[in-house]
Order: C-alpha cells, then structure tokens, then sequence
C-alpha cells in the first residue's frame, strides 16, 4: 500500500475512518486524497488527516484505486460523471444495495470492481467487511482490498455476490442486534436495582469481555456457552428462559427478515 494512490470520492464517516485506519498502517498522507460535495467537511477531513482535497475527476486521474464512499441514491450520478474521465485500475465500493452489474452499466463492464459490504465498528478500527469482486478483479486487486479494508478491522471474500445480502444480515445490521440485547439487559439490570451508570458498565465491559473471549478462545461460542452454564445454577436458568422464549428461532427470522429486505433494496436500485 505505500506505492499505491488511493482515491476516495465522499469524505463522510465510512470513508474517514479507511482513511484514519489506512494512515494508522504507515500508508503515506501524500498517496490519499479525497472529494466531497461537502467542502466544509472535505477540508477539515484534509486538514486533520493531512491528505490531498480535489474535484472527483482531480483525484480519480492519478488513483490507483478509487473508493466510491457516496449515498447509494448518488452512486449512479457519480460513476456516470466519471465514466468520461481516465478510468483507474481498481474501484472499491462500500455502497449497500449497489450490485456489480448496476457498478459496471454505470461505469464500464471492463472495469475492475470490488463491492464491500462494512459495518458500523469499523469507525473505531472493529469493523466487519464481506467482499465480492467481478471478473475483472486481479489477484493483486484483491489483495489491495483485502489490506484496505482490514485497516478498519477484518474482511473475508463471499463465493458469491448474492452472499453480501447474507452478510448484510449478519454483520452489517448486526451490531444493532446487540445494542438491541445490551439496552435489555440495561433495562432488566435497572429494574433489579441498580443504578443506570452501573448498569450500563456492567453491560458494556461484559459484552466486550464476552466477545474477546470468544475471539481469543480455541473453541466455539457454543462451548463457551456451556462452560459458563453450571448445571442448576443462575446461568442455567436464564438460558433455559431464552430458549423457552424461542430466542434461536427469532434471531433466524431475524436475520432472514434482514436478508430479504437487502435483496429488495437492491431490487429498487435497479429499478430506478
């Protein structure tokens, strides 16, 4: 990454936060730059961070790779704005419901793209990307997207585009899953009589402490789970009135209901 130009058009969150986590990663200031209709924010993103503000067709002609950072119900202003300028190697999308083929009409089918499906957690370096390339994708690219978007946190490749809507589901909408599980038990911890401020520490600390044991740990969730379960103790009891309240079954028709609103999002993109 310390040869390669990177474009970003949209200086909003998603892209602020590659670019923080990109220059996090020793890449060079000089090899970003970004665009924003916004010029307020645009150069107060250029002035905090140190890289170089221009006009979407300035920074897409010397990019290596362009990130296209923009609301979904631009995306398609933007590419064909550009479709005339000189066309760089490789684009990044992290627009939700933009599918490749919607990405190569507006641009060109012989373009290179990459489309990325983060969540939320990468504002603060924890995020969760899934990734699917078209054809034209080399592996060098990949790699290229794959390092980009580990600089915010993880990312692993879908066999196939369909599959982002699946990721959509899970990690996309999923940290709101668990803010949804924390303000319960935020809620319940108040209501057993604890104060608000001591409730919402516990909840906190012990959701990240859950999840890093989880991820530091040589077995599966569900073993965890059952570690902490000791038979006819307190652990047991509350799982045993989850299980009885259907919470598998929901958080499947939860995520199916998700997976299916993605599809359709889509679908009206490209009706549009």
């Amino acid at each position: 990454m310390h040869q390669t130009r990177i474009a970003f058009i949209g200086a909003g969150n998603m892209a602020s936060s590659l670019i923080r986590g990109l220059l996090a990663k020793n890449c060079p200031a000089q090899n970003i730059s970004a665009a924003d209709v916004d010029s307020d924010k645009l150069d107060a993103l250029c002035r905090e961070c140190g890289i170089r503000g221009g006009s979407n067709d300035e920074i897409v002609a010397d990019a290596d790779v362009v990130v296209l950072a923009v609301k979904p119900q631009v995306m398609q202003q933007v590419c064909r704005a550009l479709s005339m300028s000189a066309r760089p190697p490789l684009f990044v999308s992290v627009a939700a419901g933009i599918t490749l083929a919607q990405l190569q009409a507006w641009l060109s089918d012989e373009t290179a793209i990459v489309r990325c499906m983060p969540n939320t957690p990468a504002l603060v370096g924890m995020g969760a990307t899934g990734l699917f390339a078209n054809a034209r994708v080399s592996d060098t690219q990949r790699d290229l997207a794959t390092t980009l978007l580990d600089s915010v946190g993880i990312s692993v490749w879908v066999e196939r585009e369909a599959d982002l809507d699946a990721v959509t589901a899970v990690s996309g909408s999923g940290p709101a899953y668990f803010f949804l599980l924390m303000e319960a038990m935020e809620n319940a911890a108040r209501e057993l009589g604890l104060k608000a401020d001591v409730a919402a520490t516990l909840v906190l600390q012990t959701a990240a402490g859950a999840a890093e044991l989880a991820r530091r740990s040589d077995v599966d969730v569900a073993e965890l789970r059952r570690r902490v379960t000791s038979p006819g103790g307190t652990t047991e009891r509350a799982i045993e009135t989850f299980e009885a309240g259907g919470l598998r079954e929901l958080t499947g028709r939860a995520l199916a209901a998700a997976q299916a609103r993605s599809v359709e999002l889509a679908q009206e993109s490209g009706d549009k």
